[in-house]
């Protein structure tokens, strides 16, 4: 079963990472085949998702940590699209690198929004309709300039 820990705050103290994976260790119980993080940094966005258990996704970032952010998201997630793959494994980050998306459920239609996608030239990473949504979220942001009402405009399209 998927789980979903996102965190911000102003503590320079307190890393986004650290509280996210906290949040993922408390929902291993939950069951998953893939996990995976996202943080906002200065440079942008960084990720790192790797297919089996946490313990894989924090020996990536043991042995290549990540910068400092005090924002991110986090991802536990059983394959519904696409198999256990780090491909697959969620966040997903859309066309431009400035959003990141993770995503419990199914989205139904998925299969003919990626191919408008497609059809517009966007490249896929994986095979979840996460993805999808992602490439959605950051063309509607690009466009609208506002994350708010970017993110409204795609939520009727899923």
């Amino acid at each position: 079963m998927c789980g979903i820990v996102g965190y911000t705050g102003s503590n320079p103290e307190l890393t986004a990472l650290d509280v996210v994976l906290g949040g993922l260790r408390r929902l291993e119980y939950r069951g998953y085949d893939s996990a995976g993080v996202a943080l906002h940094t200065p440079d942008g966005l960084v990720m790192v998702k790797r297919s089996g258990k946490l313990a894989r996704l924090t020996e990536a970032l043991e042995d290549a940590p990540l910068p400092h952010s005090v924002t991110g998201i986090g991802h536990t997630r059983w394959a519904t699209h696409g198999g256990p793959t780090d491909d697959n494994a969620h966040p997903h980050i859309g066309t431009g690198g400035d959003v990141a998306v993770v995503h419990n459920g199914i989205i139904e239609n998925f299969a003919e929004l990626k191919a408008e996608l497609i059809e517009q030239g966007v490249e896929f990473a994986s095979q979840t309709d996460t993805e999808v949504a992602a490439h959605l979220l950051a063309r509607a942001y690009a466009a609208e300039g506002d994350l708010a009402e970017a993110m409204c405009s795609v939520a009727r399209r899923l």
